[in-house]
Order: C-alpha cells, then structure tokens, then sequence
C-alpha cells in the first residue's frame, strides 16, 4: 500500500494527478481507508430523460452496474430507454404526470430492485420530499440530504445563511410580506432596474428584469404565475439588478466524512431566457485573488449547510469583480462537463461512490486546473432576433454531430437520427463540449466543431452559436448576461443573398440528386448500351438546356444548365435575351452569359449520408446531402446551407391562404391567461393572450390596432400548434 501512495503522489505531481487516482482507487469497490472497500450498488434506477439520464447510464454500466430506465408514453422509444438494462412506463407525456410522479418512480426501484436512485437534473433533482421518500423506502438518493436541499432551495433562506457564513450577497428584499404594496414599495427603495424572481426558482423560470416602475406590476404577475406552475410556489424575492452583471460559479463536492473541495469555476454569463447556452471552464478574465476567494466562498457555503454529492454555486460578479452569492444548485448542473474536462474528473463517478458512502478520493490540495473547456448547448429552435428562440420541434430527419475525440471533443446527447424532439420536454438536442490547451484553443475548437454540425428536419442554433463564438468581444472574453442583447445586430444580421458559389454548389446538388434517383430507378442496368440507361441528358445534334429554379431563404434564383455527359455541366447566369427554358433565343440571336462555369458530380451512400463529390470549376465540392420534403440541405466544411425547388403555385395559395390571423406558436400549448375580450379595443402590441408550452411562457401580442370580435380558447384550454386564437373585427376568418 506504501508503494501505490507513493505512485499515486508522484502521478499527481506529473499533473496526471486524475487518472491515476482512477485508476488505483476505482474499481468494483473504492478505496475507503487502508483495508477498507466501499461496495458499490449493483442496480440504479435514473428518474429523468434525455441527456442526462444517457450520461448517468453511461457513467453506471462502466463501473457493472444495472441500470432502470423510466419513461412516459412519448419517450417510449427515446434513446435512455434503448441505454437501460431495464426500462417501466410511468405514464402520459407530460412530466407532472409521469417524471415527477414519486411514488410511480418509487414503485418502479423497488420492483426492479434497485437500490438506489439517480435524479439527473431537472424534474425531481432538488425536490426535498422525494430525496425524504426515498430515505423512508429504504432507497438511496445520489445527491444531498433533503435538510441541505430544504436550505438552498428557499432563496430566501440560503441567502440569510450564507450572510451569516461571510459570504457576500446582493442587496435585496427577502422578506416575509409578499403583498403587492410591500414589493412595489421595496422596489422604488432600492431603485430600478431589479431582478423579481421565483422563491423556489431555478433553471432561468420565475425570472424578470424590470427597468422601470410602470412595468413593475404586470412583471410581477407573470413571475407569480410562472413560479405557481413551475414550483408550486409563487413567492418571489427582489434584488437589486447588478448592472453588466457576469454569472460565475463554483462546481464543489462533499463526502459524508466531512471532506469539502472545490473543482475551480465556471463562466455561464451568455444566457438566452436567462438559461444558460455557452460555458467555460475557468472563468476568462478573472484577478487571481478574486479566484482564491470564490472558491473560498463557495466552499464555505457547502460546508454551512452540511453538503454532501455534487453542487454548484452560483455568484454574480460587478464590473470591479465583487462578487455576491446568487443560489446554490443542489444537483450536478448540465455544464458539469467543461469541470469534467479541465480537471480528468467523472464527476458521475464520484456522486455514485460518494452516496455508496466512500470518501474523497484527493484532497484540495491535489487538485490541478488543466488547459481549457468550453460547452455549447444544441437546441432546437428558432434564434431569429424577436422571436425569442422559439421551440422548434419536430422530427430529427438527418443528425450527424461531429467527430468525437477523446479529451479534445466530446458529444453529451439523448437523441438519435430519426427520434423527435417533442413539445412535452425541453428541446435539447446535445451538448458539444470541447477541451484545449488554453482558451483560445479551445475556442477555435468550438468553432470547427460547430462548422461541422449537421442537423436538418427542425431549426436549430448551431449557426448563432457559431457567429456568438466567433465574435471579437467573445474572443477577448468580455461576456456578460446582456451579453446577446448588446451584440444583437452582428449575432442576428440582416439575411444576406446566397453568395454566387453557394448557389453553383445548390444547383450541382439537385443535378446529382435526380442523376442518382434516375439511376437508382432504372430497370436496364443490365444493358449498359442501352439509350435508357444513361443520365446524360444527351441529345442528337444538340446539347440538352435547361433553367434550373431554386429558392434560398426566400429569395428565387435562376441558373442555366447545360449538359455535356454524365455528370458533367455548364453552369451560367441567366441572359437576359435567353428563353425561360434555359434555351436559345426565338430570334436566332446569341445570348452571352455574364458568368459560366464547368461543374461535375456525383452522389453516393457513405456510412449512412448522401454524399456530394464534384467540382465546380476549379474547386473541389464535397458536402453532406438532406433531403426533406422540396428542401436540400447541404452541409459542407464551414457550415450548412439550404435551397429549395419552389413548389407549384397551387399549393403555395393554399398554404398562403392557412396562414393568415392572430396565431398561437408553432408548438401546441396551454392559454394560462386571456387578457382580452370580445369588443374590447387593443393597440398594437397589446398583451393578448398568455400560453405555456416547450417549457416557457409567451405571450400573444396584437399585431395591429382594432376591435376584438371573437375569442376562441379560454384559460386551461389546448391549443394546437399555430392555431388561429383570436378574431378582429376587420378580419375574415381563413
């Protein structure tokens, strides 16, 4: 045992310090002291979805232990399911009805065996009653004891604690007296703008920046609402809103022995919706002393509440670096890898060993920051400036993520090519965490990474994180919450037209599209001689022309064709004098193009993609080819792109004709409130309707002056997506 510390010491010095602490305390049973081992479960039960239930399987079944999958109806084929030794139905979609249902999760560990139960994030992670269930059953939570939960869960409650423990925190309102008067009149004290949130909030839900006192009121009600449905709880407590304010927490782990360390900090500042979207790991930018006394601070407010398992807390720092305790989350968080990355830690590892009652296996002092790290979260939705990153759900059509590479890039997901995203659960597709030598490294890491990205069937952010990425003030490492909003114009610019070689590469995709469907077709492969086994479009004593017509983010464009064999083309702009065929002019005339290239291609099947391989001109072409419905979506190596064969007119009037009124969003949803009735006269912009659907509120709003005619859904209603809500007087119903 001598000789393993003295290896395990020296591997530590050689900054391998992780591994080797893996590798000689981690197998079937840690390490607790000399002559001691901590038997691990054999079986684990995971009470959550997605990712994270993938990434906590993943983590079990290398350490041999089973793992149970529980499932709603809607998730019966999701990726968790496929993962798990075993996997029960808990019930409908929605989550109140199955993730969060306690005693059907319960019910399942117990029938299954397991011993003990893995919450993930979300759902029932920080839920004080279900970490006591299990305790009474005789099963064992991997997190914190239900007192700590009890502690940091009530914000305001926390915050009394971690004042009397010297940690600093944001001057506020945290009192009892929930009155309207109360609030109102503690706002106007401490001075506009303030930060409204959720008592028992978390996750970016019950939050409201008000900047000023007309706004106050009907900011607080819609917090108060959120926070009902969202906690069961619509307490809510005021802060004075720091301005240009940067999150930056502490990832910190406790034994039950008493053993409490710090694992560095992380910058989650760039938020949409006040949720996170890009993290990294250390914090840019930041005075060494100010470090120290972060991790000093975040270590104490653990320690004050009797921490044990994997927690986060969260601090807001000013412009001069001051920081102030904002929450502790009591749960691993979904940035956790980027720690993961920089220090060669399984954070996953550590909670199962920890709750099987094992200690620490470092102290503080043996803990090294290695390199860089960096996480982007895939989602799917809309990230149009106004639109605030709707939802968009639907099927994952075509899905491939790039390369993995172990230590440099890393794929956390719950979803596979052809699953859907639907509208019961938050729209994560995946997590892209990567890992560099320093940060500026590791940034052009995320950036190539993001390039080579493909997803189609459903909108998605992957190009606004590539442009957020790329941006100068992000690469200086000036981030900060607002950080989207002050960079709105660069990070949501105007749509631009599909530059010229864009639009060759489009049409060369759609001629090697139909060359391989006809080939794929024909039914005289076996007479290569044949006239009807060829593609060439080839003609007696004339070359085959034609005018090829695309759209590209809504704009048409026009490209002349002409064929000189198998694969092989003349691409050229239209002239003007041409004929719409593509071919010559009636009057005999010769056309003269202002542009004309050869290009050439083919397709074929790689490792399940359709592959374009070609030239146009002298430059190679080779992309990845979607094909959904009218619409190519073609990826190459600095990103993807889409054009469209226009459809026929008949079809676009119909269309046209389904689209028009005041409609709910593009996802079915749930009206939690109608602020309008029929004759009433609204102003454009006016707060129509409230509805809740994908995990967020949003509000309905005119979109014009005039008169309320009808009314066509009532609160608690369901409203199917993009439906017509409501009905003015100047307008027919479609």
């Amino acid at each position: 045992m001598a000789a393993v510390k003295l290896l395990l010491v020296g591997g530590l010095r050689r900054h391998a310090h992780r591994r080797v602490v893996q590798r000689l305390y981690w197998g079937r049973h840690f390490s607790n002291t000399v002559g001691e081992n901590v038997p691990l479960f054999e079986k684990i039960l995971v009470a959550n979805r997605g990712e994270i239930a993938c990434r906590v399987m993943r983590t079990s079944h290398k350490l041999g232990i089973r793992t149970v999958a529980v499932y709603s109806e809607a998730d019966r084929n999701a990726m968790h399911v496929a993962m798990a030794d075993e996997a029960r139905c808990i019930g409908p979609p929605p989550s109140g009805e199955s993730y969060l249902r306690q005693d059907r999760i319960v019910e399942v560990a117990k029938a299954t065996g397991a011993q003990a139960i893995h919450p993930g994030y979300g759902f029932l992670s920080e839920n004080k009653g279900f970490a006591e269930l299990c305790q009474r059953e005789g099963l064992e939570f991997i997190g914190p004891p239900p007192t700590a939960i009890e502690k940091m869960g009530t914000k305001r409650v926390s915050k009394q604690i971690m004042s009397q423990s010297s940690v600093p925190i944001v001057p506020g309102y945290f009192g009892e007296d929930q009155t309207d008067q109360r609030l109102t009149a503690e706002a106007n004290s401490m001075g506009f703008p303030v930060m409204i949130k959720a008592d028992l909030g978390g996750g970016g839900k019950g939050m409201r920046i008000v900047h000023s006192p007309s706004d106050f009121q009907s900011s607080l009600d819609s917090c108060r609402s959120e926070a009902l449905k969202s906690f069961g709880d619509e307490k809510v407590l005021l802060e004075k809103f720091v301005s240009k304010p940067r999150h930056v927490e502490v990832q910190i782990f406790a034994d039950k022995h008493g053993n409490t360390i710090h694992l560095f900090e992380r910058d989650c500042s760039v938020q949409r919706r006040h949720q996170k979207i890009i993290e990294e790991a250390p914090a840019p930018d930041l005075r060494p002393e100010v470090r120290e006394k972060i991790w000093s601070a975040a270590v104490r407010a653990a320690q004050a509440v009797g921490y044990v398992g994997a927690g986060t807390v969260e601090f807001i720092l000013d412009a001069e670096q001051n920081f102030y305790f904002m929450e502790m989350n009591t749960r691993l968080q979904v940035e956790h890898p980027v720690t993961e990355m920089i220090t060669g830690t399984d954070l996953v590892d550590w909670q199962i060993r920890v709750a099987a009652g094992a200690k620490l296996p470092v102290n503080q002092s043996d803990l090294r920051l290695r390199g860089h790290a960096f996480e982007a979260r895939i989602y799917a939705e809309n990230p149009i400036s106004g639109t605030d990153f709707l939802p968009s759900p639907g099927l994952l059509h075509y899905l491939v993520p790039p390369p993995e590479v172990s230590g440099s890039v890393r794929i956390d997901t719950g979803v596979r090519q052809g699953d859907q995203v639907t509208t019961f659960y938050d729209p994560m597709i995946a997590k892209l965490v990567v890992w560099a030598g320093d940060r500026r490294s590791a940034l052009k890491r995320l950036v190539d990474s993001l390039k080579q990205y493909q997803v189609a069937g459903v909108s998605t952010n992957v190009g606004f994180l590539g442009r957020l990425a790329s941006h100068q003030s992000f690469q200086e490492g000036d981030v900060h919450t607002g950080f989207i909003e002050q960079h709105e114009s660069q990070l949501f610019p105007a749509q631009a037209s599909l530059p010229d070689r864009r639009k060759m590469e489009g049409v060369l995709a759609l001629l090697a599209l139909e060359q391989w469907q006809k080939t794929d077709s024909l039914s005289y492969e076996h007479d290569p001689f044949s006239p009807f086994a060829g593609c060439s479009g080839g003609r007696l004593n004339t070359r085959h022309r034609r005018r090829v017509a695309l759209l590209s983010q809504g704009d048409a464009f026009e490209v002349d064709v002409t064929y000189n064999g198998t694969g092989s083309y003349t691409l050229s702009s239209p002239s003007p004098s041409s004929s719409s065929t593509g071919g010559e002019p009636e009057d005999g005339t010769e056309s003269v193009p202002s542009w004309s290239v050869s290009a050439s291609g083919r397709l074929s099947r790689e490792g399940g993609s359709l592959v374009l391989s070609g030239f146009v001109g002298e430059e190679r072409v080779r992309a990845n080819l979607a094909v959904i419905d009218n619409t190519l979506h073609i990826f190459t190596a600095d990103g993807g792109y889409e054009v469209a064969v226009p459809k026929p007119a008949f079809i676009e009037l119909k269309e046209k004709a389904e689209t028009g009124g005041t409609r709910s969003p593009k996802y079915p949803s749930t009206v939690t409130k109608v602020h309008v009735k029929p004759g009433d006269d609204v102003t454009r912009g006016s707060i129509l309707m409230t509805v809740e659907g994908m995990k967020m509120e949003t509000n309905i709003l005119a979109v014009k002056d005039g008169i309320v005619k009808t009314v066509f859904f009532t609160e608690k209603d369901n409203v199917p997506a993009f439906s017509m809500v409501m009905e003015f007087e100047d307008e027919e119903q479609s």
